[in-house]
């Protein structure tokens, strides 16, 4: 396949789902771990596609939706801060903090700016070497690489006024919590094929042979989701625990060995606390002690704040694939895009922002 239209082809996911319903036997219980991946699967209706055995529950796939609240009210505090460029992907503005959020900061007169690379806030700095210039550090391992580069050629350039709040975390981790908690119901992984990209997938045959699930690195596209759902089912049909990838035009077992040194230099692993799912242990990145100047939470002293996840906002249970968007009470109702209860609703990879925009009338 050369062209994107030819991973959309309505018959060849189709074939796919002709083939999954011949060897199905028994009810299985998927979970794609991308944002994106739940995005294309509810815009395109891949779930529709599936025998009724096959059931597909939604991960914690969207880095913006399990950046918990504390850090969330740590980058409202800088960048309510006077003197201070606050500069964020534009997701994060809408995410609500315990009173507002960092788009009612901006309203109220606060210097908050959407950019699109980490490398934009570091040519900030450059341009204004009087004013403190803070970059919000959200991602997986995907994004870790760019905003790694910018810590580093922030310190190459003597940047004393560029700093990073990080809320980075790991993929693997995440897995391996869903898989241990008591109320797991996941026995096959779609693994979210751009984090392989970087990473690659070895990280992940300890886990497939530990916990006895089959894991396919997948792709974005309709024809992708099926023919990964199609090789994750065909293992456990045959009572095997692999890790395969559907996703060869981008993924190699060993990753993009540039970008995995470009993290180890800068960032250093930590335990993390997740939306939802609380601390998971060394599921997160911190800066390393050499960059450790460049650490805004320290810069700023914000590392007291602490926020309790509002109880009526259920988005924890979703993304742990215990509660589909449309099962919340709150669906669509006291939480819309316009006034979210949680991130999911507002971010462009949450599973609620996909329900309330594909399926909310179903």
């Amino acid at each position: 396949m050369k062209f994107i239209d030819e991973y959309r082809d309505p018959e060849a996911a189709a074939g796919y789902a002709r083939a999954l319903r011949r060897i199905t036997t028994r009810p299985w219980t998927l979970m794609e771990v991308c944002g994106g991946q739940t995005h294309a699967i509810v815009k395109f209706g891949v779930d529709e596609l599936l025998p009724p055995e096959v059931e597909l529950v939604h991960g914690p796939g969207c880095p913006v939706c399990v950046t918990p609240l504390e850090l969330i009210e740590k980058a409202i505090e800088i960048a309510s801060t006077p003197g201070v460029i606050f500069c964020s992907f534009g997701d994060m503005l809408r995410v609500p903090g315990r009173s507002h959020d960092l788009l009612t900061v901006k309203a109220r007169g606060g210097d908050v700016r959407i950019v699109y690379s980490p490398l934009d806030a570091v040519a900030i700095a450059r341009a204004h070497p009087d004013r403190e210039v803070v970059f919000f550090a959200v991602g997986f391992e995907t994004t870790a690489p760019a905003t790694a580069l910018a810590v580093w050629q922030a310190k190459q350039l003597g940047l004393v006024n560029f700093s990073v709040l990080v809320a980075h975390v790991l993929v693997p981790p995440a897995m391996e919590a869903i898989l241990a908690s008591p109320q797991n119901r996941v026995q096959g992984f779609l693994a979210a094929g751009h984090v392989c990209t970087v990473m690659g997938y070895e990280e992940y045959l300890d886990i497939a042979a530990r916990h006895r699930v089959p894991i396919v690195v997948t792709g974005f596209e309709p024809v992708d989701l099926a023919e990964g759902i199609l090789m994750v089912v065909r293992q456990l049909e045959a009572g095997k625990h692999e890790v395969e990838n559907q996703y060869v035009r981008s993924v190699r077992r060993a990753g993009n060995t540039r970008a995995q040194e470009a993290i180890r230099e800068v960032y250093e692993v930590c335990d993390q606390a997740w939306r939802g799912m609380g601390v998971i242990a060394r599921s997160g990145l911190r800066l390393t002690p050499r960059y450790r100047d460049f650490d805004a939470a320290s810069r700023f002293e914000v590392d007291a704040i602490v926020a309790v996840e509002p109880r009526e906002c259920r988005s924890g249970e979703v993304l742990r694939g215990l509660l589909r968007p449309t099962e919340c009470a709150a669906f669509a109702g006291a939480c819309t895009p316009e006034r979210p209860l949680g991130a999911p609703m507002v971010s462009s990879e949450g599973a609620c922002a996909a329900y309330y925009r594909y399926r909310k009338g179903t």
